[in-house]
């Protein structure tokens, strides 16, 4: 676990895979994602991780809220926007545009294996260990 250095909008911007961990901290972990037209992460929440959300590509839609069942807020978001999501809140980012969504997100702690690379959402949805 040593010190990251790197440019974070061209390692984001060259990433194909849908979820690939690019560092893993004692604290936290930097992840690139992108998503294709339609595709979404999923309804999720972490009960005990913050979770940091920069879009360098693409347009979506950010849903929000305090339960499984609940929207509170909805958000168009695109280049250049930032989330954060507290730990305890349900999310989902949702690919409402007609091309690939790039992001990175940053989890505090980390969430995901070190090392961990999923080149679709179905790889990740079959992960025994992803959420």
């Amino acid at each position: 676990m040593g010190t990251w250095a790197g440019n974070i909008e061209r390692i984001t911007m060259e990433n194909s895979f849908y979820r690939k961990v690019i560092h893993t901290g004692k604290h936290m972990q930097l992840v690139v994602m992108t998503l294709q037209p339609g595709e979404e992460i999923g309804l999720e929440v972490h009960g005990d991780i913050d979770q940091f959300i920069r879009v360098e590509e693409g347009v979506a839609t950010l849903n929000t809220g305090p339960a499984k069942d609940v929207v509170e807020q909805s958000v168009a978001i695109g280049p250049d926007w930032a989330i954060i999501v507290p730990a305890g809140t349900w999310h989902n980012v949702i690919n409402s545009g007609l091309g690939p969504l790039r992001l990175y997100t940053i989890y505090s702690p980390a969430e995901h294996a070190d090392g961990t690379v999923h080149r679709t959402k179905a790889d990740a949805d079959a992960d025994p260990h992803h959420h």
